[in-house]
């Protein structure tokens, strides 16, 4: 794998970290040298994101959407927000892609929370906001209804609408400099109710209430211990580690994957009900499908199955 482009080094960021939190500007995250970057891939050369500071790539079945801002620790601006729909639209119709992963770019952050920088002309008042949320719900709902596996690939700072991006994910896997935070008591603002859902959906009210009323930072071991997150590993063996789990996933059956995710996000709803002849219909897919022809066959025959997802 060759090595790729180095970033720039963050220098003043403007995210949801409050000044009196945030680390000295330049500074790394704990644990973190600078100059690495998630994933020695070129971009994706059928597909242009509408932002710069998105990054699309992709290696074999993998998918990679990075956010690519780092001078300001990646914190999400509105043209990432507008860009991400498209992004995860393009890996959703392409049956090459099994998986996504999501990261950050450089060393220092997966992403620091939305991009305050742009707050006192797009976020300003109520009405400002009803507007800014507006503007990001397409993001939100993309990330929602992708089918295919979601992994967040976490490293250093992973704070407010950051931590809310990888918590739409199906999978998060972090390094061990990993830092997580919702800092909404110390801005003045109301974290977004889906956000708060999918917290407590995976923490407890308890915990998540501790996290919203405190605004503190938690270390990854703590993530882990909370079920913020679901592995943590060193530093150096983070990509790696990422390629390896979504490696496995995407040798699985997809038609399966896709079917065990509706049904699961359904029963995760608030009436416990969710679509049942969507889901109906993804498991009889599974059962018509080639791949299951395929995996009985593998089976008898004691060879790894080769999964077509149709």
């Amino acid at each position: 794998m060759t090595a790729a482009p180095e970033l720039p080094t963050p220098e003043s960021p403007a995210s949801e970290s409050p000044a009196s939190e945030s680390p000295a500007p330049g500074s790394p995250a704990p644990g973190s040298s600078s100059g690495d970057s998630p994933s020695a891939l070129a971009p994706d050369p059928v597909f242009a994101p509408a932002s710069d500071r998105l990054i699309v790539r992709r290696n074999g079945a993998i998918g990679w959407l990075i956010f690519n801002q780092p001078e300001r620790r990646n914190a999400i601006s509105l043209d990432m927000w507008a860009a991400l729909p498209a992004a995860l639209d393009h890996f959703a119709g392409d049956p090459g892609v099994r998986v996504v992963v999501m990261a950050g770019a450089g060393d220092q952050a997966f992403a620091a929370g939305a991009d305050i920088s742009q707050f006192e002309d797009s976020r300003a008042d109520p009405a400002q906001a009803e507007a800014y949320a507006a503007r990001t719900a397409a993001a939100w709902k993309a990330l929602a209804n992708l089918e295919k596996p979601l992994i967040a690939m976490i490293r250093g700072f992973c704070i407010g609408g950051g931590l809310a991006v990888a918590m739409k994910a199906d999978i998060r896997l972090a390094a061990d400099d990993a830092q997580f935070a919702i800092p909404a008591a110390r801005l003045g603002l109301a974290y977004a109710t889906d956000s708060l859902r999918d917290l407590v959906r995976l923490v407890g009210p308890s915990e998540a209430k501790s996290i919203l009323f405190s605004a503190e930072r938690l270390d990854a071991q703590r993530a882990l211990r909370i079920g913020l997150v679901n592995r943590v590993v060193p530093v150096a063996g983070l990509e790696q580690a990422v390629l390896d789990y979504a490696g496995r996933l995407a040798e699985n059956a997809p038609l399966t994957i896709r079917a065990a995710k509706l049904t699961i996000n359904a029963l995760m709803r608030d009436d416990g009900r969710g679509d049942h002849e969507r889901i109906e219909a993804a498991a009889r897919a599974c059962f018509a499908s080639d791949d299951y022809r395929e995996g009985r066959r593998a089976f008898l025959d004691k060879r790894r199955p080769r999964f077509e997802g149709r």
